[in-house]
Protein backbone atom coordinates (compact mmCIF):
# COMPACT_ATOMS: atom_id res chain seq x y z
CA UNK A 1 0.00 0.00 0.00
CA UNK A 2 2.76 2.55 0.30
CA UNK A 3 4.10 2.06 -2.90
CA UNK A 4 0.56 2.89 -3.86
CA UNK A 5 -0.20 5.95 -1.83
CA UNK A 6 2.96 7.43 -3.11
CA UNK A 7 2.39 7.02 -6.81
CA UNK A 8 5.33 4.03 -7.47
CA UNK A 9 2.85 1.73 -8.08
CA UNK A 10 -0.75 1.84 -9.32
CA UNK A 11 -3.40 -0.25 -7.93
CA UNK A 12 -5.90 -1.38 -10.54
CA UNK A 13 -8.52 -2.85 -8.29
CA UNK A 14 -9.28 -4.57 -4.81
CA UNK A 15 -10.06 -7.74 -4.75
CA UNK A 16 -12.95 -7.64 -2.16
CA UNK A 17 -16.60 -6.67 -3.40
CA UNK A 18 -16.75 -3.06 -1.59
CA UNK A 19 -13.57 -0.76 -1.33
CA UNK A 20 -11.56 -0.49 1.12
CA UNK A 21 -12.13 1.94 3.81
CA UNK A 22 -8.24 2.82 3.66
CA UNK A 23 -8.09 3.08 0.14
CA UNK A 24 -11.39 4.59 -0.94
CA UNK A 25 -10.04 5.63 -4.30
CA UNK A 26 -9.16 2.24 -5.55
CA UNK A 27 -11.72 0.87 -7.40
CA UNK A 28 -12.67 -2.90 -6.90
CA UNK A 29 -11.96 -5.69 -9.39
CA UNK A 30 -15.71 -5.57 -10.08
CA UNK A 31 -15.90 -2.34 -11.02
CA UNK A 32 -12.78 -2.06 -13.28
CA UNK A 33 -14.72 -4.88 -15.28
CA UNK A 34 -14.08 -8.41 -13.75
CA UNK A 35 -18.00 -8.13 -12.45
CA UNK A 36 -18.71 -11.05 -9.45
CA UNK A 37 -14.94 -10.90 -8.94
CA UNK A 38 -14.09 -11.16 -5.19
CA UNK A 39 -11.29 -13.06 -3.25
CA UNK A 40 -10.45 -11.48 -0.19
CA UNK A 41 -7.78 -12.67 2.82
CA UNK A 42 -8.83 -12.75 6.23
CA UNK A 43 -8.51 -13.37 9.71
CA UNK A 44 -9.89 -15.46 12.55
CA UNK A 45 -9.37 -16.85 16.02
CA UNK A 46 -11.12 -20.18 16.59
CA UNK A 47 -11.09 -22.11 19.67
CA UNK A 48 -11.63 -25.39 20.63
CA UNK A 49 -14.81 -27.44 19.60
CA UNK A 50 -16.39 -27.59 23.25
CA UNK A 51 -15.42 -24.04 24.91
CA UNK A 52 -17.66 -22.68 26.99
CA UNK A 53 -19.82 -20.51 25.46
CA UNK A 54 -19.10 -17.65 27.94
CA UNK A 55 -15.55 -17.65 27.19
CA UNK A 56 -16.17 -17.54 23.73
CA UNK A 57 -18.66 -14.83 24.13
CA UNK A 58 -15.85 -13.04 26.11
CA UNK A 59 -13.15 -13.74 24.01
CA UNK A 60 -15.14 -12.13 21.31
CA UNK A 61 -15.96 -8.88 23.15
CA UNK A 62 -12.23 -8.56 23.36
CA UNK A 63 -11.28 -9.13 20.21
CA UNK A 64 -14.00 -6.66 18.58
CA UNK A 65 -13.16 -3.81 21.78
CA UNK A 66 -9.30 -3.72 20.21
CA UNK A 67 -9.88 -4.10 16.20
CA UNK A 68 -12.30 -0.95 17.34
CA UNK A 69 -9.23 1.16 19.10
CA UNK A 70 -8.04 3.73 16.80
CA UNK A 71 -4.38 2.48 16.64
CA UNK A 72 -5.39 -0.77 15.65
CA UNK A 73 -8.52 -0.20 13.51
CA UNK A 74 -5.78 2.85 11.63
CA UNK A 75 -2.75 0.17 11.21
CA UNK A 76 -4.99 -2.44 9.28
CA UNK A 77 -7.05 0.10 7.07
CA UNK A 78 -3.69 1.23 6.00
CA UNK A 79 -2.63 -2.04 4.85
CA UNK A 80 -5.44 -2.10 3.39
CA UNK A 81 -7.63 -4.50 5.62
CA UNK A 82 -11.36 -3.34 7.09
CA UNK A 83 -11.41 -5.03 10.12
CA UNK A 84 -15.15 -6.66 10.94
CA UNK A 85 -15.17 -8.19 14.35
CA UNK A 86 -18.43 -10.07 13.27
CA UNK A 87 -19.82 -12.71 15.20
CA UNK A 88 -18.74 -16.59 15.95
CA UNK A 89 -21.64 -17.52 13.88
CA UNK A 90 -20.84 -14.77 11.36
CA UNK A 91 -17.60 -16.26 11.42
CA UNK A 92 -18.57 -19.75 11.06
CA UNK A 93 -20.96 -19.24 7.81
CA UNK A 94 -17.91 -17.56 6.38
CA UNK A 95 -15.78 -20.46 6.91
CA UNK A 96 -18.49 -22.54 5.03
CA UNK A 97 -18.97 -20.16 2.38
CA UNK A 98 -15.21 -19.36 1.70
CA UNK A 99 -14.55 -23.71 2.07
CA UNK A 100 -17.92 -23.76 -0.74
CA UNK A 101 -16.06 -21.47 -2.82
CA UNK A 102 -12.66 -22.36 -3.05
CA UNK A 103 -13.15 -26.21 -3.02
CA UNK A 104 -15.61 -25.27 -6.61
CA UNK A 105 -12.42 -23.47 -8.12
CA UNK A 106 -10.19 -26.60 -6.86
CA UNK A 107 -12.64 -29.10 -8.65
CA UNK A 108 -12.90 -27.19 -11.72
CA UNK A 109 -9.67 -26.44 -12.27
CA UNK A 110 -9.01 -30.09 -11.76
CA UNK A 111 -6.53 -29.43 -9.14
CA UNK A 112 -4.89 -32.49 -7.48
CA UNK A 113 -2.65 -32.60 -4.39
CA UNK A 114 0.78 -34.11 -5.18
Amino acid sequence: MPYAKNGRLRALGVTSAKRAAGTPDIPTIAEAGVPGYEAVQWFGVLAPAGTPRAIVTRLHGEIVRTLQTGDVRRRLQADGADPVGSSPEEFAALLRAETAKWAKVVKDAGIQPE
